[in-house]
């Protein structure tokens, strides 16, 4: 396994981190220590949570990612382990969450952040991050900025102080942020700056072959700044497996939980998708080796955020994460990259 240090933070993560939304849900906490010991014998030492998962989220499965992981981390050593979460925010009508007052101020985030370490039986996060933004952006398969959309939010200096009070009491060691917009990571780090606040040390963001909007203007961002891209969904939701072209009604979350993937729901994703697995037929890869070696290849990328239902899929997962692709190769890549651009964003 390799590891690289996380932004600017002293965290030192593993390439590879374990996701979990899936702990609750999809895996029963059984599945989920087994998947997490498997991740651990891998040399895996960072975990990404969230007090909103397991998905699709609703009222029941809220906080049962994170409960299931503290079940688990009570017998391990703390302090070999990256624990990651995430608070969520508003405009998503999650009124199960607080209430439904999701606002990044002091009062919701220092209540986010006892909820989410009581469920995970521990003291402090080593990184916690902001699920979305507070403001208005485009996320989760929106693509345009709708200034219509405009609502009132917290100022960022406002967030960032209350994160700070956390750090400072040891709650947490690093904060991140998560499905950003470049505007939004360089004013944090403005904020930061100006008011001795602390800084964001990674983003949590979608990066695939489908979806390589990091590249636009947060990959210079990232570079400059000492901010490492946490990519998540390297599969596209399972798309770029191959396993929904060969069995359209294939078990996985876009059959699972129908309208859960509208980031997926473009027209160009199934041309693009088939147009990738074909090449990775052509090179001697399976499409998980082409899609998970792609990502884990990006010298921005910290570490890839993988998950899985099953141990198999673990296994294939991490195996692929090590796979190299060679000059002739990634050339193939950018020149469907070019015909198909990011159909998935």
């Amino acid at each position: 396994m390799d590891y690289a240090m996380l932004g600017s933070s002293d965290l030192r993560v593993s390439r590879i981190c374990l996701g979990t939304m899936t702990f609750g849900t999809q895996n029963s906490e059984a599945d989920a220590h087994r998947q997490l010991d498997v991740a651990v014998a891998h040399g895996i030492n960072f975990i990404d949570t969230a007090e909103m998962y397991s998905v699709p989220p609703n009222a029941e499965s809220y906080g049962r990612a994170e409960t299931c992981i503290g079940n688990w981390l009570k017998r391990q050593a703390r302090d070999r382990i990256i624990l990651a979460t995430k608070i969520s925010g508003p405009g998503r009508s999650l009124n199960w969450i607080r209430n439904g007052d999701l606002a990044f101020n002091r009062k919701n985030i220092r209540a986010a952040i006892e909820g989410s370490l009581a469920r995970l039986q521990t003291d402090y996060v080593d990184l916690y991050q902001l699920h979305w933004p507070d403001r208005n952006t485009p996320i989760f398969g929106q693509y345009r900025f709708d200034p219509g959309k405009e609502r009132d939010f917290v100022p960022l200096e406002e967030t960032l102080a209350a994160l700070a009070e956390l750090v400072k009491e040891g709650r947490v060691r690093h904060v991140g942020l998560s499905n950003e917009t470049p505007w939004g990571v360089m004013e944090f780090l403005h904020q930061a700056e100006k008011h001795g606040l602390p800084r964001v040390v990674s983003v949590q963001n979608a990066y695939s072959l489908l979806n390589r909007t990091w590249e636009m203007g947060l990959a210079e961002i990232g570079f400059r700044e000492n901010v490492g891209l946490l990519a998540y969904s390297p599969l596209a939701f399972g798309l770029l497996s191959g396993k929904y072209l060969r069995n359209a009604h294939a078990g996985g979350r876009l059959n699972l939980f129908p309208g859960f993937g509208q980031r997926y729901a473009k027209p160009n994703v199934e041309p693009a998708v088939a147009a990738y697995i074909e090449l990775a037929s052509a090179s001697g890869l399976t499409p998980v080796e082409l899609a998970q070696g792609f990502v884990a290849s990006r010298p921005f990328v910290a570490s890839t955020i993988i998950g899985a239902t099953t141990l198999e899929q673990l296994g294939e997962d991490i195996a692929a994460c090590a796979v190299s692709l060679g000059d002739q190769l990634l050339q193939q890549i950018e020149a469907l990259h070019l015909r198909y651009g990011n159909p998935a964003p």
